[in-house]
């Protein structure tokens, strides 16, 4: 589901540039077989704040195949490395042989288990983080990238208007999906009125948060 109209969301779609090689393989493959990867409008996104940030340490939560860390790893400095996080072993396998294809994986190291257990117990420092995970746990997930995002570093949170959901009332949800409902209006409150924080939520893919840390 598109948050804008059909026309405009086409329009974009033609107008922006896929990736190329093997990693534009790996996209395609994943439009078509409906793999769990990031619009082609998110990655033109993080492109242009990659680039701005320069960043040369990036964490990333939620690996699924391996897309994204691959196309992220295109845009550290010399020298850098990014981590990457998931529990689930099919997409790990799948991710592993992704990262070999794209001559990634000297650049990258995975840690396997639950984000917030993961998170935890993580002692880092980065300049850049990209969550892409379970969508209700963004707001468990956020104070840890606080503690080890850089000043003036970015976090970048996918999916995070739910197809518009967020937007209706708790009561018109269905009852499964209010937790998710719940939790992901608390995470969009808490990045929007933190004053150490400065914020913005766009409307391309299925909603992004960008979010930079202003002071410590």
């Amino acid at each position: 589901m598109s948050l804008i109209p059909d026309y405009l969301s086409e329009y974009i779609d033609d107008i922006q540039p896929y990736c190329k090689g093997a990693l534009g393989e790996l996209q395609a493959q994943a439009y078509e077989e409906n793999l769990p990867i990031i619009h082609n409008d998110v990655a033109r996104l993080l492109a242009v704040l990659l680039e701005m940030v320069q960043p040369k340490r990036i964490l990333e939560i939620g690996m699924a195949v391996g897309f994204s860390a691959s196309f992220m790893c295109g845009y550290l400095q010399k020298g850098g490395h990014l981590v990457t996080i998931d529990r689930y072993p099919i997409m790990i396998e799948a991710a592993k042989e992704n990262f070999k294809k794209m001559g990634v994986e000297d650049m990258v190291t995975m840690k396997i288990g639950h984000a917030e257990e993961v998170l935890a117990e993580m002692d880092d420092e980065f300049d850049f983080i990209f969550m892409d995970a379970a969508k209700g746990k963004y707001i468990e997930f956020l104070p840890h990238c606080l503690r080890m995002l850089r000043k003036g570093g970015l976090i970048v949170a996918d999916d995070v208007l739910q197809d518009g959901r967020v937007a209706q009332k708790y009561e018109e949800i269905p009852r499964r999906q209010r937790t998710i409902h719940k939790r992901m209006n608390e995470f969009l409150e808490t990045i929007s009125n933190d004053p150490k924080l400065t914020s913005s939520i766009l409307t391309i893919g299925d909603g992004v948060a960008v979010i930079r840390k202003r002071e410590d």
